[in-house]
Order: structure tokens, then C-alpha cells, then sequence
């Protein structure tokens, strides 16, 4: 039941858009773009907004009455045909789980239809260049490092950064931002 709750960004997911925007600022190339991407009601067009105001580029709601009750599995083939419908992506981030699921599988399932590689629980990104990047992920007792080819998805932890509050600016940019919205017939 959706009425009458608010809205909100998942909390985990703040941290892989201030990831993406990080690395868009790190690797100072005007042609990256940072694209959100949702799937859900109608009413997360604010929560994509909400994304713009912090740096995103552009976002993209997924929003169809064939997409409701999605498990992990139909969410991960969903995002997949949108991310291969907007193409030549060199990085997903996703946060670690979503807070309603609870499950953590969105990510590998994802990179698993895209047929990319996937590194979970990031802590850090210690290096990155046009086509690859090293990671840090925490494990239970331990950290591991992989490098690994771009493209591939990794889903992040709170470690990795601390979002940054919308500016006056990108409240802005927000406000007057055109939010497409991706129905099942458009992803085929």
C-alpha cells in the first residue's frame, strides 16, 4: 500500500548517485553522464528529481502495470532493458539492498542479464580509468580488492561516501527537469 507514505530516495541508493557524481567530477570528462534510473509509480518522479537536484544529469522512471509486484528477478530484467535501451554504459552503481526488499539481489541479477561483472559491498573505488577500475569491497572480518573490466556494476555501502545536501542550484536544475517515462512496451 503506496497511499499516503512518502516517498523517499532509498538510502542506499543516495550513496551510489553521489558515487556516480563523484566520479563524473573526478574524471572531469564533459561527455559522462550520470542517468538515475527508477521503477515505480508515478510518484517517484519526485525521487528522480530529488537525484537531479544532487548532480544527476538526467534520470528515467520505468512505470507500467506489467511492472507491478516485480521480484528481484523481473526488477533486475526491467533495469537491464532500460539500461541497454539508453546505451554505451560504462558503470552501474547500485546501492547495496533496498529497504522495502531487503535482499540484495538487484545488482548481480542485473549485471547477470547484462553479462557484465559484479563487485558488492564497495567501500571504496581506489582507481578508475576508461576501462577499468580497482575496488575495495568489506567483507564479514576483512576487505578485498578486485580490479575489475569496464563495464561492470557494483552495488556500494555507506562506507564509500557521505551524500551531499541539494543545492540552491540544483533545486533549479530539478524543478524544470523533463522526467521520461518508460513503460513495458517501450523496453520491448
Amino acid at each position: 500500500i503506496r497511499e499516503g507514505i512518502e516517498n523517499i530516495i532509498n538510502p542506499f541508493d543516495c550513496y551510489a548517485i553521489e558515487e556516480a557524481v563523484r566520479i563524473k567530477e573526478r574524471l572531469g570528462d564533459p561527455d559522462i553522464e550520470v542517468i538515475a534510473i527508477t521503477m515505480g509509480p508515478s510518484q517517484a518522479i519526485e525521487i528522480l528529481k530529488e537525484a537531479i537536484s544532487v548532480g544527476v544529469d538526467k534520470a528515467v522512471l520505468l512505470s507500467d502495470k506489467a511492472f507491478a509486484g516485480a521480484d528481484t528477478w523481473a526488477t533486475a530484467t526491467t533495469l537491464a532493458r532500460a539500461i541497454n535501451k539508453i546505451g554505451d554504459c560504462s558503470l552501474v552503481l547500485l546501492g547495496k539492498q533496498t529497504l522495502d526488499g531487503d535482499t540484495g539481489q538487484v545488482g548481480p541479477e542485473l549485471a547477470q542479464k547484462m553479462g557484465i561483472p559484479f563487485v558488492g559491498y564497495v567501500s571504496n573505488i581506489l582507481e578508475m580509468d576508461q576501462n577499468k577500475m580497482k575496488v575495495k569491497r568489506l567483507m564479514e572480518d576483512r576487505y578485498e580488492t578486485f580490479e575489475i573490466n569496464l563495464p561492470s556494476a557494483i552495488s556500494v555501502i555507506k562506507d564509500i561516501n557521505v551524500p551531499r545536501v541539494p543545492s540552491l542550484r540544483g533545486k533549479l536544475k530539478a524543478k524544470n527537469a523533463e522526467i521520461p517515462v518508460w513503460g513495458a512496451e517501450m523496453l520491448g
